[in-house]
């Protein structure tokens, strides 16, 4: 099971693979993973998608992808690693069995930034608003990874911008005169 394609997907050449969702995120999985997977299922609790349209375009003329509309993932079965998943149609109740090396999860995220509310400006996705690289609306505090970041999401990006808000701070102390030891 895994949230993240770009980093996962290689170790699942040739499965059969499921990705929940019906968002971007979701659907920029799919299509990457056919690169690798036998086949891609989409399983999606609605039966339209939330994509933009040039995604489910992509998805949908792939035919590596299946959707499986009304369906939401009621069980996963698998001994170390996944082998198969439960899905229950939301519609008729049914359920059925796929076959599946891999689970990938790509429902939205939602940054940790509740706490922040009020305090550092924040889009109106929750994410904290960046300004001058690292800088937040509050003078000296700032901010890096995935509060910020809701493009990339990468653990490599969050440490980037964790090593130019370091240096970001270091250089607002300095200037204050501040004893950066």
């Amino acid at each position: 099971m895994s949230y993240c394609a770009t980093c996962d997907g290689p170790f699942f050449k040739g499965e059969d693979i499921v990705v929940v969702g019906g968002g971007d995120t979701a659907l920029e999985e799919a299509t990457f993973l056919t690169k690798f997977g036998k086949s891609v299922k989409v399983v999606h609790r609605r039966e339209t998608l939330r994509a933009s349209k040039i995604l489910q375009e992509k998805a949908l003329e792939n035919p590596k992808i299946e959707f499986l509309w009304n369906n939401v993932v009621s069980d996963i079965k698998g001994d170390k690693k996944v082998a198969t998943v439960l899905v229950k149609n939301i519609t008729s109740g049914k359920e059925k069995r796929l076959n599946a090396g891999g689970l990938f999860v790509a429902i939205g995220h939602e940054p940790n930034t509740a706490i922040f509310k009020g305090q550092l400006e924040l889009d109106d996705k929750g994410y904290i608003l960046l300004k001058d690289h690292t800088k937040t609306s509050v003078e000296g505090v700032f901010a890096a990874g995935d509060v910020h970041d809701h493009r990339y999401r990468q653990a490599v990006t969050a440490a980037g911008f964790g090593c130019m808000a370091a240096i970001d701070v270091e250089r607002w102390l300095s200037e204050r005169k501040h004893n950066t030891n």
